[in-house]
């Protein structure tokens, strides 16, 4: 769809939230009078002031990113910028870790894609995570999230090195779902990790890591701001000291005004007046007794189907129940039951 300057005006209806985190909040929904083209809205007017100048930079990484990959398939398409945020489409398609490619079309269209990427002097920088990477409806590669890409007017050595990494990543993904795939030269690729992601994993991230967790308490992890770790090991303890509790999963989810909710699942017979006598402070905002947690072969929780349960997100669930079938009968009566309804709908 071609951006117009009078769609670029259109007034934006929010639907869902899909992630929030201390630099941005992200929100889709569509345009009015526009119902079959859905955008989404990286909402910055309601960061800490604190947070500003590094909200509005990593802004200002992706609109440069976003407006040098317009036409290329695959790639979002720039709406518009204000105070408020930066609007863009809404890309269709399943995020990598649920769709799981093992056909080699796939992987060569990913290809395909980081080249023309590459003609427009354009490198990711964020492709490492999988949830950066979708299948689309028609089995073709996308990518979203360029909040970290960086555009090149030359391509140099340094160019020439981070485009490099942008494939090794892409290579560590097919090494994941289809390692069959996977060529003797990729496999070679895969172990020559570039001295620049060497230096940043031992210095530049060490420092990040510090200024984010420690100094700001947040964590890149999807905005989850380390509930889990930081709160977790108490609440399973003192659950799991029960003898009627016999396997407890946390997951995170965005609050509808700020901040991150912590949801328990509780394998138990035990009602949920009983489990919150029992949880320590700070208590989970969500407690679901559950009869019986969703495991894969080893027996570990599936977090991956709780995860979408906890964040509401019904259209993925129903792609993973349609892979699984037997995973979908331990999961419908969770479903059923989710307690998290409002987090993500703004509006009906």
């Amino acid at each position: 769809m071609e951006i117009t300057p009078d769609i670029a005006k259109t007034r934006f209806l929010p639907q869902t939230v899909h992630k929030r985190d201390i630099f941005s909040e992200t929100i889709s929904g569509t345009l009015e009078g526009y119902p079959d083209f859905p955008v989404v809205l990286r909402k910055l007017d309601g960061v800490p002031i604190y947070a500003k100048p590094i909200a509005w930079a990593l802004a200002r990484k992706e609109i440069k990113g976003l407006r040098a990959v317009q036409g290329i398939e695959g790639c979002p398409l720039l709406v518009r910028v204000d105070k408020t945020g930066l609007l863009r489409s809404w890309t269709k398609g399943t995020p990598l870790q649920l769709a799981k490619p093992t056909n080699p079309e796939w992987y060569r269209d990913a290809k395909r894609l980081l080249r023309e990427m590459r003609r427009a002097g354009v490198t990711h920088n964020d492709i490492a995570k999988p949830q950066n990477w979708l299948m689309t409806p028609e089995g073709r590669a996308a990518v979203i999230d360029f909040q970290l890409a960086s555009t090149h007017r030359r391509h140099g050595k340094l160019f020439r090195v981070m485009a490099r990494e942008d494939l090794r990543h892409l290579l560590k993904q097919k090494r994941a779902y289809a390692p069959h795939l996977l060529t003797p030269s990729e496999t070679r690729m895969l172990t020559q990790k570039a001295l620049p992601a060497r230096l940043w994993m031992a210095t530049g991230k060490r420092l990040y890591n510090f200024v984010t967790r420690r100094l700001m308490n947040w964590s890149d992890g999807e905005g989850t701001e380390d509930r889990i770790e930081r709160d977790g090991p108490a609440l399973r303890a003192a659950l799991l000291a029960h003898p009627q509790v016999t396997g407890v999963a946390l997951c995170t989810y965005a609050l509808p005004a700020k901040g991150v909710g912590l949801y328990a699942f509780v394998e138990t017979t035990l009602p949920v007046d009983d489990l919150e006598r029992l949880a320590p402070s700070p208590k989970p905002e969500l407690i679901q007794p559950v009869s019986t947690l969703p495991r894969d072969t080893d027996g570990a929780p599936r977090m991956d189907a709780l995860t979408l349960i906890a964040t509401n997100r019904l259209d993925e669930l129903e792609q993973l129940r349609a892979q699984n079938p037997a995973l979908a009968e331990t999961l419908a009566p969770i479903i059923a039951k989710r307690l998290n309804l409002t987090d993500r709908v703004l509006r009906a």
